[in-house]
């Protein structure tokens, strides 16, 4: 059991430390690629997403208690992770360089509802920002374990590629032996068992 435990332990740390690596990498990438124009500074930010995905999906891939297999609950993307879209998004709109895409409007707004403070403040760090929001849309993501498969009737062993009459016949059989036995009639238990069944 312990060293089942411990080889667990180790797939889970390479497991994390690969991600660590290539989200690394993707920053890197990102510092690379620059912001100082509109196309480039989302381009950097979706490159910083994409390495917070990777960082936080490592978590579902690495464990046993999970699969590869994700499930999206549309209850906690609606409560979690829609408020991060609209939050992260707000800010790295106001905060791109020059006259970006929505950027007066957005502006605007805030200045209107008397945030402006506020966004430029958290524009400040827009890679965390765009890091947190990989990571927040992998969270939105649940790992499901691949379903084990049912354990199989010795009796039915070899019927795995028999048409499905073919294995309801033999089923048919076997329950009328069981059915016949304890009466100790055997002449009419082989009768029955030799007859077809009737449909």
């Amino acid at each position: 059991m312990r060293s089942r435990y411990a080889m667990h332990d180790v797939k889970r740390g390479l497991t994390l430390a690969l991600a660590a690596g290539l989200a690394g990498l993707g920053l890197w990438v990102a510092k690379q690629i620059g912001t100082q124009t509109t196309g480039h500074f989302w381009l950097a930010m979706a490159v910083v997403a994409a390495s917070g995905l990777v960082l936080a999906l490592a978590n579902h891939i690495g464990t046993g208690t999970k699969g590869l297999r994700l499930r999206v609950s549309p209850t906690t993307f609606i409560v979690a992770f829609l408020p991060v879209v609209v939050a992260v998004g707000w800010v790295l709109l106001a905060s791109q360089p020059g006259s970006g895409w929505q950027e007066g409007r957005i502006s605007s707004w805030s200045s209107s509802l008397g945030i402006l403070g506020v966004v430029h403040a958290l524009g400040f760090w827009s890679g965390v920002l765009a890091f947190g929001f990989g990571v927040m849309l992998a969270l939105s993501l649940d790992g499901v374990p691949v379903p084990e498969a049912a354990p199989v009737d010795p009796f039915f062993a070899n019927d795995a590629n028999d048409e499905p009459v073919t294995a309801e016949r033999r089923w048919t059989r076997r329950r009328d032996r069981e059915d016949a036995a304890p009466r100790g009639n055997v002449a009419e238990t082989d009768k029955r068992v030799d007859e077809p069944v009737r449909r």
